[in-house]
């Protein structure tokens, strides 16, 4: 102690020792010390000179300090002081604040890379990080948050080493995921901080922390704070949400599938006073809008976006990022950020772009979104970042949305135009002839985006016609376009409008001609190429080397002036085949083709890099390599290639009708599904009509057996007596009726027994003629389950019929029996006729008895006759089901051959087709044509087919 208080405190009158020197002395008596206190003081005194001695501290000191977290685990103070004086050698955040203007200075580029170095020593031994990961389960704070920094800022010197340990480390994730659920705030925030660092660029860690519940105690302490009104924390929350989605596919899915979406829309839920928005909050709202982004970005798996997409619409996230869109007092940056989310919330999936085609504007009177931002776009006076943001909005609308590019175009056309409204085509005609290049770039880009894939609309288009001035007739679209090109505008302007018109005419005949028809356009082109210009215009060059390939490849001939040999050869005299070929390599080898065509979204570091736009980047890709080699190609090949191409029409147009006959016949399977369901339901209501008259019998069962008892007692009671003749005359008239009722059973019970052999005759046939039909088509084998259902339904309810019948012939069996047991008592009453005189009074008793007893026994076989009379008008009636069954399954069965006989005709007309088809093929390719297989083209048939069915369900 006398030694620290030397070293630390007060005057001694010797020379004052160096630090390095006090830095040796305070080693020494860490390592050597035997009293904690002594250690502990040694361990302070380190720390408070670890900040201007890193160096020093660093060197001597580290083995100390880690031998003390090794050893005196027992003391949380010492602990504490060790870890905060290890955080001080390796963090780098502390070297500005304790530089000075002269030594420290020339030190500072030495020393720059101390922590990193450090970090290298401290976990050069895995078990140290291990016996870090220990200390930070400690509960103590003073101990728990050294640890956490420590920890954090070797992360950051040595991210991906120490995520490797920590990895490899038991339950090394887990625990520090508990930093989460701290009550302590800093060690939480810290904890915070710490994954941030551990989850950056570790896909496997990433999982990890996210199936360790981290979505929902992040979402949680998002809402504590206040959602975007929150601090820092907020912000660092969602830093360590955007590193656990970016780019991972699996916990994309598992946020999704948990509901978290759900739990995002609040974040936007912004009040009506939207002026004076703190930073913090703006950089909260432009993290979320991001976080939003990640999950719907166009890299994602497709199905993986588009499932996100549903979820956002479904909770309302969509149309609070509208509201927004829509709202006043945004800040311009946020606004820019909503637009890019909103495009991408929106793109390629139909109902969102259905709903956002449907929002409207708080105006007077209201005006929809789309035009709105379209007015902002074309307006130069609005932020360029803002412009770029509307145009991607507006590109991710019409991205595979058919319906929203028909109603874009539609506002062109002269049927459709509302002089009282501004339209969104009258406002990208506006854009694409102001003098404001930007604005005619976007409005072609804009305007090309709206013909993408669809020939319909490219036709529609041709209708347009402009009124240039007063006086002067109208102009076409096209016309208009091609007048501004020959008349030298800017290069940023050209360009768009070269690739509005590459676009425009690609895969459309009828717009090429168009094209060609003015004379002016192709000597305007080929004089374009033909130059040697400056740099700058030798992309325009490239441009127009293009539409001229695309003016050849799609051209259908019938301009006599502009065929297809004429243009090619024009070409070989003016330009040269193989300059136009260099001129047309000019696009894709300039630097801005390359940074459009990797992603979507346009983003530019200054207006003039604007130029090029991804999807036509795409179309560049598929028709360079045919252009070249149609530029080669001779007349007879172009002639032979026509050929094949009026073949192939054919055939598809034979695809096309044997498609349409096969969903005919679709529709009538459906039908026939439909009549066997409404014969299946007639048939569930005849078996519950069985069931009923079942329970019926059961019940007279009971009554007859409850009857029986009671005369078989009264009989007992009576054989006692004599003098009973008259009684007995009786009895031996009611056995006869008996006798007689009987038989009559009998003859009834053989007569159903007859008729339900010639229904089981009638169902073997019917199941022998289903066995027959076993090689139908698929079809059919639907149609013939269910008849086959139905027959083993009836053959079911006869069974049921017939088990009846042999219920009612042992009821006849029963009654033969009673019969019986009255002639044995008709048998014991004749020996005792002579006594008839002692017990007349009793006789009379007894015939009084035996009279009501026969009356009750007449009215049960009464009610039995007519429970009989019932069952066969029931079996009557399955008799004539089953007659109706069996027509319904003949006439199945011949229109099952007149469907065979006629799919049997087109396979034989499609293999016909297949042969002269790959006999055409087999030409094209000895011709050096290329030629898509049949099976690229069913798999492009089977995406259309699919994407098809997506718009469908998400109607």
């Amino acid at each position: 102690m006398n030694f620290l208080r030397g070293v630390m405190g007060g005057p001694s009158a010797g020379p004052q020792p160096s630090g390095a020197d006090t830095i040796q002395k305070l080693c020494d008596r860490v390592a050597s010390s035997t009293l904690l206190d002594d250690r502990r003081d040694a361990v302070r005194a380190l720390k408070s000179l670890s900040k201007k001695y890193r160096l020093e501290v660093g060197i001597q000191a580290m083995e100390h300090l880690i031998h003390v977290l090794q050893t005196d685990r027992s003391d949380s103070e010492i602990i504490g002081y060790a870890l905060d004086t290890l955080y001080n050698v390796i963090s780098n955040d502390l070297e500005e604040e304790e530089q000075d203007d002269s030594e420290e200075e020339n030190l500072a580029k030495q020393v720059d890379d101390l922590g990193s170095q450090f970090t290298e020593i401290f976990i050069k031994q895995q078990e140290n990080v291990t016996l870090l990961l220990t200390l930070v389960e400690e509960f103590d704070f003073h101990v728990r948050w050294p640890g956490v920094k420590l920890l954090t800022s070797l992360l950051k010197q040595q991210g991906p080493q120490v995520q490797q340990i920590i990895l490899v480390s038991p339950m090394g994730v887990s625990r520090l995921m508990d930093l989460l659920a701290d009550s302590r705030e800093v060690i939480r925030n810290d904890g915070v901080l710490l994954l941030q660092q551990l989850t950056k660029s570790n896909a496997a860690i990433q999982k990890i922390v996210a199936f360790e519940n981290a979505f929902e105690r992040l979402l949680d302490i998002i809402t504590e704070e206040g959602n975007s009104d929150g601090g820092i924390v907020v912000e660092d929350c969602l830093l360590l949400l955007q590193n656990l989605l970016k780019n991972n596919n699996s916990n994309q899915n598992f946020f999704k599938e948990g509901s978290y979406i759900q739990r995002m829309k609040p974040w936007f839920e912004v009040g009506d006073d939207n002026c004076g928005w703190s930073a913090q909050k703006v950089t909260n709202l432009h993290l979320m809008l991001q976080l939003v982004r990640v999950l719907v970005s166009p890299t994602n798996p497709p199905g993986a976006t588009s499932s996100c997409q549903k979820a956002m619409f479904h909770c309302g996230l969509l149309q609070q990022l509208c509201t927004i869109l829509m709202a006043t007092g945004v800040p311009a940056d946020i606004l820019t950020e909503t637009i890019n989310t909103v495009s991408e919330v929106i793109r390629g999936c139909q109902t969102n772009q259905d709903y956002f085609a449907s929002v409207n504007a708080p105006s007077n009177p209201p005006r929809p979104a789309i035009v709105v931002l379209l007015m902002s776009m074309v307006n130069e006076r609005q932020p360029f970042v803002l412009r770029c943001a509307v145009l991607y909005c507006f590109q991710c609308f019409l991205y595979k949305n058919q319906k929203g590019q028909g109603e874009i175009v539609s506002t062109l056309l002269p049927s459709t135009i509302d002089g009282n409204s501004v339209s969104a085509g009258q406002l990208l005609c506006g854009g694409l002839f102001s003098t404001d290049s930007l604005s005619n770039w976007c409005a072609a880009v804009a305007l090309a985006h709206a013909l993408q894939e669809n020939a319909t609309l490219k036709e529609q288009l041709l209708r347009v016609q402009l009124a240039t001035s007063i006086g002067n007739p109208p102009v076409s679209l096209l016309q208009q376009c091609t007048n501004i090109l020959s008349q030298g505008s800017k290069v940023q302007t050209r360009v768009g409008l070269l690739m509005l018109l590459c676009t425009w005419l690609s895969n459309c005949s009828i717009a090429v001609t168009h094209f060609l028809h003015n004379p002016a356009n192709v000597p305007f082109l080929t004089g374009q190429i033909a130059e040697n210009l400056g740099e700058e215009e030798q992309l325009v060059q490239g441009l127009c080397a293009l539409l001229l390939g695309i003016s050849i490849y799609y051209n259908d001939n019938s301009l006599e002036n502009y065929r297809k040999e004429k243009l090619k050869q024009l070409i070989e005299k003016r330009i040269g085949r193989e300059n136009f070929i260099e001129k047309l390599g000019f696009i894709s080898k300039h630097e801005l083709y390359s940074r459009a065509a990797q992603k979507p979204q346009p983003s530019f570091s200054s207006p003039d890099h604007m130029m090029f736009d991804h999807e036509f980047t795409k179309l560049v890709k598929e028709l360079e390599g045919v252009i070249s080699k149609a530029i080669y190609k001779s007349s007879e090949e172009d002639k032979k290639e026509e050929e094949v191409k009026k073949t192939l029409e054919q055939h598809d147009n034979i695809v096309t009708h044997y498609k349409k006959v096969i969903r005919e016949q679709d529709q009538e399977l459906e039908e026939l599904k439909q009549r066997i369901n409404t014969l299946t339901s007639q048939n569930e209501q005849l078996q519950a009509t069985v069931t009923q008259q079942v329970s019926q019998i059961q019940q007279h069962k009971d009554q007859y057996n409850l009857l029986k008892v009671q005369l078989g007692k009264d009989s007992q009671h009576h054989n006692s007596h004599s003098d009973t003749f008259q009684m007995n005359g009786i009895q031996t008239e009611e056995v006869s009726k008996l006798k007689e009722e009987l038989e009559e059973w009998k003859n009834k019970h053989e007569l159903l027994q007859g008729q339900l052999r010639e229904k089981d005759s009638v169902i073997e046939k019917l199941n022998s003629s289903q066995l027959e039909m076993g090689t139908a088509e698929q079809s059919s084998q639907t149609i013939r389950s269910a008849g086959l259902e139905h027959n083993s339904e009836l053959q079911k309810e006869l069974e049921m019929l017939r088990s009846q019948i042999q219920l009612q012939a042992g009821e006849i069996s029963k009654l033969q029996m009673e019969n019986q047991k009255l002639q044995v008592m008709n048998a014991t009453v004749d020996p005792v006729l002579g006594d008839s005189g002692a017990t007349a009074a009793t006789s009379s008793e007894l015939e009084a008895r035996l009279e009501q007893e026969i009356k009750e026994l007449k009215s049960e076989v009464k009610a039995l006759s007519e429970e009989k009379e019932s069952l066969k008008q029931h079996l009557d009636s399955s008799s004539s089901t089953v007659a109706i069954l069996q027509d319904e399954k003949s006439k199945l069965q011949r229109e099952v051959a007149e469907s065979k006989k006629e799919q049997d005709d087109l396979l034989v007309l499609l293999a016909d087709q297949d042969q002269k088809i790959s006999a055409l093929k087999i030409k094209l390719k000895d011709l050096g044509v290329p030629v898509e297989d049949e099976d690229d083209i069913e798999s492009g048939d089977q995406g259309d087919e699919d994407e098809e069915g997506d718009e469908d369900e998400q109607d």
